[in-house]
């Protein structure tokens, strides 16, 4: 499989800076503006794409209040599923408004379908790729139905075991998809740090021969500029325009200002990788000269020997080089020396 993709002439790989894709999801707190407002602060911000989700309470869930779809613990503390997801959709007749206004601004829109009829949807909308979340990852006929429309795909791997990636890939592949990005992902929201076991994602890339990423759920940037390093090129961070303003998801989400730090720390990440090599680098070559060499510390008469006394090895750089100082050590001065004389072979007899 391809290791780079390509989302609308963006070209994603280890040898392209990362992509950040901002997570819009129910951030926009059932204001269509407020969305807007984030598609237009994600390009301002520098990130590569904006995202959404598209469900409706219908399309994710059922409308039951058994104890099997009450949420217990965390954020979302109280709520029933359907509930939960009444609150925090992205309603479908939003969705044409949406990526108008984001083709306007000049910014990458996707989502992540939950079912066939959104995936309908954002096929009538041109939709340039597709994410699949990673509790969705182990629905395979969702995984098929998506593949066939041989758009870009990135799948989230939280709570997924071995063989169940393995399983999503394959049946990605069976299917038509050619370009697969697999997100590393902690399914928890927020995420521990000490859970991210960021060495996975170029595992997941090595073992699959994908394009590797982090769906990133922790507090703050550290651990998405971190994965940088360890071979993300993609990550996917939620975004808010405030948390004071509350929201399904605002508590793990950025600001705006948080946002333009990742984008711009996570692409000085990926600079600073660059190659191994050994070779002096061009911003060293005004620093040579002061590394250290063989100078006289004292004034040396011709004929007199070089002593531990009168040669001293210091900075700057423009004498003999420090190796060759118990060479000298004993030898005869062949000229008269002053004090702070750099030392050259021309001067020992």
């Amino acid at each position: 499989m391809n290791k780079v993709i390509t989302i609308n002439k963006r070209k994603i790989g280890l040898d392209y800076p990362p992509y950040v894709i901002a997570e819009m999801s129910a951030n926009h707190n059932g204001d269509i503006q407020r969305a807007f407002d984030t598609i237009d602060m994600a390009k301002a911000m520098g990130a590569g794409a904006i995202k959404m989700q598209s469900y409706t309470a219908d399309t994710i869930t059922i409308d039951c209040d058994n104890e099997d779809f009450q949420i217990h613990g965390g954020l979302w503390d109280g709520y029933n599923l359907y509930k939960l997801y009444e609150w925090a959709q992205t309603p479908f007749d939003w969705h044409k408004p949406l990526f108008d206004h984001a083709r306007k601004a000049d910014i990458t829109l996707f989502s992540t379908p939950f079912d066939e009829t959104a995936v309908d949807l954002l096929e009538d909308l041109n939709a340039p790729a597709y994410k699949i979340a990673s509790f969705e990852a182990v629905d395979l006929p969702l995984i098929k139905y998506v593949a066939q429309t041989k758009k870009p795909m990135i799948i989230s791997t939280g709570m997924a075991n071995i063989e169940e990636i393995s399983e999503a890939v394959e049946t990605a592949r069976e299917n038509g998809c050619e370009q697969l990005v697999l997100l590393h992902c902690i399914s928890s929201y927020p995420a521990p740090v000490e859970q991210s076991n960021l060495r996975t994602i170029a595992d997941l890339a090595d073992k699959f021969g994908v394009v590797g990423g982090l769906s990133d759920h922790t507090l703050g940037t550290t651990v998405s500029i971190a994965s940088v390093a360890l071979g993300a090129s993609v990550i996917e961070k939620h975004v808010t325009l405030s948390r004071a303003d509350k929201g399904p998801d605002s508590e793990f989400s950025l600001e705006p200002e948080e946002l333009k730090l990742l984008c711009s720390e996570t692409h000085d990440a990926w600079l600073s990788l660059g190659a191994a090599g050994y070779e002096r680098k061009a911003a060293e070559e005004s620093s040579v000269k002061f590394r250290r060499s063989i100078y006289v510390a004292k004034d040396i008469k011709a004929g007199e020997k070089f002593t531990a006394e009168n040669l001293r090895r210091v900075r700057p750089g423009f004498g003999l080089a420090p190796k060759h100082y118990p060479e000298l050590l004993g030898k005869e001065a062949k000229v008269d020396l002053e004090f702070g004389t750099a030392m050259k072979w021309q001067y020992v007899k």
